[in-house]
């Protein structure tokens, strides 16, 4: 058996935990903050609770296959199928409902968009051949050198992916409406990155949806941290909380534990889970990287996300929602390009009670809206927050929550500031941003130095962000540890 120390108990530091101690590792976890759970928690008022980070539920599959994997049955949990998937509310007054089935979601958008159908079909046809292979040759796996990924089979796949163009230009090889292009590569939002700057390969993404559907987990995602830290107690699994650890004790390259309260405790190994670019800062001088210049990372898009209950319910209303400016491409330029908040943005409503009843109090609702903004630098939240908070939940009452402001008895917002004090990243809601070069053998991996013992997970490290993408991460990083453990 050998002594593990988890430091972060966001969801990659507590799948790691339940799959090393399925495997009879003996697993200490060390969070700072009072709950664990990372970016997947509530916010809660009174009354009402409300996922604080994540809602959205894809890949259902690898989540539970995970979960299982970890010693959880799928019973553990109960994922609630959203049908319809989800709402995209033009600027125009159009509205595409996205729905299970490829006929029916091929007649929706023939209904609203004549003539663009014949893409969605070519679209999920080609991916339906493509994202098996992408999911195995780049979800899958890990990249220990610069050829195992730029392998000629891989290269060939990329290629197909089109992994040279963003991913706004790629679906717009199937759709040409510049809607349609807008429904099938806003979907990098969910990850922090620009339709425009995102790599194609990740048109997985909008495939997977169609292909697995969208979820949300009964209760909300919060639930999931909770869930798995109960199954972690039941195993004698220690977590502490309220616990920061100072740094990290190297010994000839090989990392033999951790610095607590000015205490050095003795592990076979670490797994690292907080947001990666502050791996560096806990290691010893010497052990860091020593590249010049320093390695410097891109964070993904901060979020201004606003929390708010209502006193009565919008029988119309889905679970998920978006709602698109004029032109997202032109929104999302200022966001990307200029570093600025978009004069007009866009944003997204998550409305679990249209699916989950008890959700909120009977005839009442919580509502989540995610407006995505720079990330923390450049832009000054005590003044701007109020103003874009106001600004985007007047252009929702217009435009499907009538009564809103009338109707409201509480109302949080919280800012890429107030995600910084909490550990992420520039205030980046997803890690760093998955551009081309922070994307498969150029993020983060499992084991990201020279160093044994010392391994990583998190939305920061390949394969990237997302609650399934970070499991699978985790699970990359424990076979490895396990490896090595085991040589």
């Amino acid at each position: 058996m050998s002594r593990i120390a988890i430091v972060g108990s966001g969801i990659g530091g507590l799948t790691a935990a339940l799959l090393l101690s399925q495997h009879g590792e003996e697993v200490t976890l060390f969070e700072r903050a009072s709950q664990v759970g990372g970016r997947v928690v509530f916010e809660e008022e009174g009354p009402y609770r409300i996922d604080r980070g994540p809602t959205i539920v894809l890949l259902p599959e690898m989540l539970l296959g995970i979960l299982e994997e970890g010693g959880l049955p799928q019973e553990s949990i109960e994922l609630l199928r959203c049908d319809p998937l989800y709402r995209i509310h033009f600027k125009s007054g159009q509205v595409l409902t996205k729905v299970n089935g490829l006929e029916e979601q091929a007649a929706e958008i023939e209904k609203t968009f004549p003539g663009q159908s014949k893409g969605f079909i070519r679209f999920m046809q080609t991916m339906s051949n493509l994202y098996p292979q992408g999911k195995s040759s780049f979800l899958e796996r890990n990249f220990k050198s610069h050829r195992a990924f730029f392998s000629p089979r891989n290269l060939a796949l990329m290629a197909r992916l089109r992994a040279y163009k963003n991913l706004r230009e790629t679906v717009g090889q199937y759709f040409s409406s510049e809607e349609m292009k807008d429904a099938y590569s806003l979907q990098s939002l969910y990850i922090g990155g620009a339709p425009s700057q995102t790599p194609g390969i990740y048109t997985m993404l909008p495939y997977a949806e169609h292909a697995f559907g969208v979820w949300m987990l009964k209760g909300g995602y919060g639930e999931l941290p909770r869930i798995m830290a109960r199954e972690l107690e039941r195993r004698g699994v220690s977590v502490h909380l309220d616990t920061e650890v100072e740094s990290l004790t190297v010994q000839e390259g090989r990392c033999e534990g951790v610095v607590v309260k000015g205490e050095s405790l003795s592990y076979d190994a670490v797994l690292y889970n907080g947001d990666f670019p502050y791996l560096d800062e806990l290691l010893p001088p010497k052990a860091r990287r020593r590249k010049r210049p320093p390695v410097t990372y891109t964070p993904s898009s901060g979020c201004l996300l606003i929390y708010v209950g209502a006193s009565r319910r919008w029988e119309e209303s889905l679970t998920h929602q978006f709602f698109l400016p004029d032109s997202l491409n032109a929104s999302l330029q200022e966001l990307f390009h200029d570093g600025r908040i978009p004069r007009d943005p866009s944003y997204y409503v998550f409305n679990p009670v249209a699916l989950d009843e008890s959700a909120a109090p009977p005839e009442e609702s919580v509502l989540y809206f995610l407006v995505p903004v720079p990330s923390a630098s450049g832009v000054d939240w005590e003044t701007a927050a109020e103003r874009v908070a106001s600004q985007v939940l007047a252009d929702a009452e217009k435009r499907g929550f009538p009564g809103l402001a009338a109707s409201m008895v509480w109302r949080k917002v919280r800012t890429p500031a107030d995600a910084q004090k909490e550990g992420m990243y520039g205030g980046g809601s997803f890690g760093i941003a998955p551009l081309l070069s922070q994307s498969g053998v150029f993020r983060p991996q499992s084991q990201p130095y020279p160093i044994k013992g010392l391994y990583a997970a998190g939305a920061s490290v390949h394969p990237g962000g997302g609650v399934p993408i970070v499991m699978q991460g985790a699970k990359l990083a424990v076979h490895e540890l396990l490896k090595e453990m085991n040589s």
